[in-house]
């Protein structure tokens, strides 16, 4: 009986290892080649089309590490911020901590509306945490509308109010909407009411 060539057994395996490699070679390239067309997901801004009618925005230094919340209240609805993320008309797009859970510098927290309902709307602010003890901290207001859920939202009022401890609450803008879907800037006020509520867990 005559034994097998070794070397016919060396090549067969050099031919294996030269189609995985390869295909290997083929997938990095595919995948370099993928690279320019991917791209990552950017967070909202008040810009956005997609947003809703009414959007709320806030923002705070960067650098202070400071949980800062919104709290916002539609027309026959219940108060949208950081334990009531939801409403019948708001939604807070995101509660910003601070530095806690960030990988992004900003301080920023927004909620928006589905659709524009007749009335008053109430926007506060709340200083809910502030680890670095800097104060005080100079928050900016944003409120944007639109009409036309196709196109950016328009700024129709701009403040700043400054905190300078922790559980201070502002109410920062008061105003009525009419039938129209316009603001009547007649409205506009800065009478408190407080907005802010506990987590479930912590309510009596």
């Amino acid at each position: 009986m005559q034994g097998l060539d070794p070397l016919d057994e060396d090549a067969g395996g050099t031919v294996f290892r030269d189609v995985i490699l390869l295909a290997l070679m083929g997938f990095v390239a595919l995948v370099i080649l993928m690279l320019p067309h991917v791209h990552p997901p950017q967070a909202k801004t008040s810009d956005d089309p997609l947003l809703g009618n009414v959007v709320v925005e806030i923002r705070w230094p960067d650098e202070i590490d400071a949980d800062v919340d919104l709290w916002v209240l539609a027309p026959g609805d219940k108060p949208v911020g950081f334990s009531n993320r939801g409403g019948l008309y708001f939604d807070l797009l995101r509660d910003d901590l601070g530095s806690l859970q960030d990988i992004t510098a900003s301080n920023v927290e927004m909620a928006y509306s589905r659709g524009v309902p007749a009335g008053e709307y109430i926007v506060n602010v709340h200083m809910y945490r502030n680890e670095t003890g800097i104060w005080p901290v100079p928050v900016q207001v944003l409120v944007s509308m639109k009409t036309d859920i196709t196109k950016a939202a328009t700024p129709v009022l701009r403040s700043k109010v400054v905190l300078v401890r922790e559980d201070q609450e502002e109410t920062v803008f008061r105003f009525t909407i009419d039938r129209d879907g316009e603001l009547d800037y007649d409205s506009v006020s800065h009478i408190y009411r407080k907005l802010s509520q506990p987590p479930a867990s912590q309510r009596l």
